[in-house]
Formats: structure tokens, C-alpha cells, sequence
């Protein structure tokens, strides 16, 4: 590959925001110049006062394929990314059919992204009742990690695991250094709630109390320290679990958070009744509890930020009749990731390096990546995104590549549009254009 310079003057590195000429060669950064570096014999890209930061690692997205394509599809999800400015994708191993589960199903997966893997993807093992054995073939086989769900996952092939199967599984990773990302909630059984108003916001939302969250939380950080396992908790909603999880950081215990943009840009009390696009699990709770959500991201007891894109045709999202005891619960995001999150966390007075480190430094740790993704350093790949921070837009359905135009952040006003993404160096999307696709690599530890 012929030798790239991609000058700016804000290039956002781990050492802060600075003017800078990114040297890239052979797919990786070479050099980290200053900005009037000569470089001749390179080719030139000055992207003038556009800032450049690494390519957004999302961890915890649901693409669907095989079995539910046409909820979404590696070819969609991705082309989705690319615009978006997301470099690297770890699918969640639910919601396909079949369940990433065993060595098996997980060739089938891989099998399903020939011709339209256009970002990199890495893959999550599951972890379900009885199949402890297939734990360690997974890892064999290349998956980053495992998911468990302690609640009923929505999807029949995919039960929740027991304390036992978690214990047994622990063991296992703690072995191997690889981490146990948890679906936190220990429900209880009791669908009263559904005899009450079924388009009903704050019906839904008491249907799933931050207790269920709280004890699930509690759970997993005793079984952390009893394995010595490492722990990921997703998409944390409740902020009565946040002091908990602080002490344990504070123990050493080896325990990480993510927390989802929608818990971070959204708020019970603005949330109407029947609007079904807004269900998820845990639910968006009340503006309180999310300034708190913040404050321990702020504080580094939050580590990251992950979309959780979980997309389903609009009929199972209930739009029409908008009853929330029957509408699927999942958030279709994964294109406004990067402008979503900035633009709740500008107003907050957070900086791009802020949200380097939220989207992109620690993600790319927890899958295992942070040697070569995740940062502008040189030995690094060149996955890179160039930003303009000021520029606005309104999200519209004709805005959308995700297979279905459903999505809550429809009609929002959202600060921040990607114009550039590279792979490795490579141009691969230039706004509105994409310019190569099927340009993706599997990930692997």
C-alpha cells in the first residue's frame, strides 16, 4: 500500500487533542508527526480543522444473521457502521438462529458474513444451561468472550444461566484471562403488570424496578470475587447499583461497566405512551437516575458506552398498536452511536478525548483489541474516522441503513457527522459514499 498522511488540526491521541500528521504505512500508523512535517512521497490528506480520532469499537450489537435477517444482517449492520464511523463490531451470540452456543453454530455465523463483512466483527460465545463443555472448544475457535443472560432473553434458545452454570463457566475464563459479560437482572415472576394500561410508559417502566438489576449486580460482583473471573456488566441502567460497583473497582476486583447511549440521552419523563420504539431491557429510567449514569462515567466507574442495537421489524416493535407488554424490547442505533453520544455529552462539557476514551480505548479493551485498535498511536491500526464536531444533522428514516427504519433518535437534532472512514488505512467511506466495501477482517484475541 503507498504511504498515507492524514494531517489535521485536531488529531485526538491518548496524550490529548493536538495538531498533528498521521503517517500510515502498510495498513498501520508509522509515525505521529507534527503538523507542517514534510512528507514527501506520501499522499496528502489535510482534512484542515475536521478532527481525527480512532474508529469506534462497539462491543455489544445484536446483528441477527442467520436465522433473523430480516431483522438485520451482517450486510446492513455493517454498511450501518461504516457510516457511522464505526470501525469494529462484536456481535452478541443471541438472536441469530442458531445461537452462537458451540463451535458448530459459531462456523454457521461465520459462514453467514461471506461478501458483507464491510467493518471488522469479532463474535461473543454464549454461555446457557449445559453447555460448559463447549466453553473451552469457543475459545479455541476464536470468540472474545462470553455473554449469559440472568432473565428470560426474549429468545427460547437462549434460557438464562443458573448461579451454578455461571460459577462452573467462571472458573473456566478466569483460566483463560477472558471475560463473562452479564445481562444483569434477576427477575421474578409476576405479569400483573400486564393488566394494566399496555401503552403505558411508566407501566412498563415499574415492570422492571432497579432491585431486579441491583441484585443481579451484587451477584455477579460476589461471583468475581469468589472466581476471580473477569466480570463485564452491560448496559447498566440503575444508579442504585453504581456505589456497589465503585467498591469493587476499589477492591481490585477485576469487574468493568458499559451503559447504553439511550440511558444517557433520554429520560423516563420525556418517554409517551405507546411510543414502543423506546422499549428496552433495563428500561430508560427517570432523569435523575441517568445524571447519576453520567456522573459515574464522568468519574471512570462507567468505563464505556455501547449501543446494545438490537433492531426488530417494525411490526414486533408494536408501533401501530403500541402496547409495551407485547412490543419487542431492543433500540436500533448503531448508525448515531458516536453523534448520539456527542451530543449529550458536549452539553455536559465533555471533550473529544472523553469520548475517545468512551467509545474507543476502553471498548477495544474489553474485546481484547487494545494492542491494535482503539487509539492514535503509532504500531496501531490505521482504523481512523475523520469528525466534524460542529456540523448538525436531523435524523431521518431516509438517513437510515439499518434494515428497518425504526429507531427512537428518528426526528432528534444530533451534533456530529463522520465524513471519513478508514480501515486500515484504506478509505472506505466518504459522506454521503461508501467507496469499498467487504473490506472487513474477523477480530481475534
Amino acid at each position: 500500500m503507498p504511504t498515507l498522511a492524514l494531517r489535521s488540526q485536531r488529531v485526538v491521541t491518548p496524550e490529548g487533542e493536538r495538531a498533528a500528521t498521521i503517517l500510515i504505512e502498510n495498513g498501520r500508523i508509522s509515525a505521529l508527526l507534527p503538523h507542517d512535517a514534510d512528507v514527501a512521497g506520501a499522499t496528502l490528506l489535510d482534512v484542515g480543522t475536521r478532527a481525527i480520532l480512532p474508529g469506534v469499537i462497539d462491543p455489544h450489537v445484536h446483528i441477527n444473521e442467520p436465522g433473523r435477517t430480516d431483522w438485520e444482517g451482517f450486510d446492513t449492520a455493517t454498511r450501518a457502521a461504516l457510516a457511522g464511523g464505526l470501525t469494529s463490531l462484536v456481535d452478541m451470540p443471541l438472536n441469530s438462529a442458531p445461537v452462537t452456543t458451540s463451535v458448530a453454530n459459531l462456523e454457521i455465523k461465520r459462514a453467514a458474513t461471506q461478501g458483507q463483512l464491510h467493518t471488522n466483527v469479532g463474535f461473543w460465545g454464549g454461555v446457557v444451561p449445559g453447555n460448559a463443555d463447549e466453553i473451552e472448544p469457543l475459545i479455541a475457535a476464536g470468540v472474545l468472550g462470553f455473554k449469559a443472560f440472568l432473565t428470560h432473553s426474549g429468545i427460547d434458545d437462549f434460557p438464562n444461566a443458573t448461579e451454578d452454570d455461571l460459577r462452573r463457566v467462571m472458573l473456566i475464563l478466569a483460566r483463560h484471562r477472558l471475560p463473562l459479560l452479564v445481562h444483569c437482572e434477576l427477575s421474578e415472576d409476576d405479569d400483573a403488570w400486564k393488566r394494566n394500561d399496555h401503552r403505558s410508559y411508566p407501566n412498563y417502566l415499574a415492570s422492571r424496578p432497579k432491585k431486579w438489576e441491583d441484585d443481579a449486580i451484587a451477584m455477579m460482583i460476589r461471583l468475581c470475587e469468589e472466581t476471580g473471573c473477569c466480570v463485564h456488566i452491560v448496559h447498566l441502567s440503575s444508579a442504585d447499583s453504581i456505589a456497589p460497583i465503585a467498591a469493587a473497582k476499589a477492591k481490585g476486583l477485576p469487574l468493568t461497566v458499559e451503559t447504553g447511549q439511550h440511558y444517557l440521552y433520554f429520560n423516563a419523563e420525556d418517554i409517551a405512551d405507546g411510543q414502543t420504539q423506546f422499549k428496552c431491557a433495563p428500561p430508560i429510567r427517570e432523569k435523575a437516575n441517568n445524571d447519576q449514569l453520567w456522573a459515574a462515567l464522568e468519574a471512570g466507574i462507567i468505563d464505556f458506552v455501547a449501543t446494545d442495537h438490537s433492531p426488530a421489524p417494525p411490526d414486533l416493535k408494536q408501533l401501530d398498536s403500541g402496547d409495551f407488554t407485547t412490543a419487542w424490547g431492543g433500540i436500533a442505533s448503531l448508525q448515531f452511536a458516536l453523534p448520539v453520544l456527542w451530543t449529550a455529552a458536549q452539553k455536559r462539557g465533555a471533550s473529544l478525548s472523553d469520548l475517545m476514551k468512551w467509545l474507543s480505548t476502553n471498548p477495544a479493551k474489553l474485546a481484547g483489541q487494545s494492542q491494535r485498535k482503539g487509539r492514535i498511536t503509532p504500531g496501531f491500526d490505521a482504523d481512523l474516522i475523520v469528525f466534524d464536531p460542529e456540523m448538525t444533522f436531523e435524523v431521518t428514516e431516509e438517513l437510515i441503513l439499518h434494515k428497518h427504519k425504526v429507531s427512537p433518535y428518528i426526528c432528534q437534532e444530533l451534533a456530529g457527522v463522520v465524513e471519513l472512514t478508514f480501515l486500515k488505512g484504506e478509505q472506505v467511506f466518504q459522506r454521503p459514499n461508501f467507496l469499498r466495501l467487504n473490506h472487513g477482517e474477523f477480530l481475534t484475541r
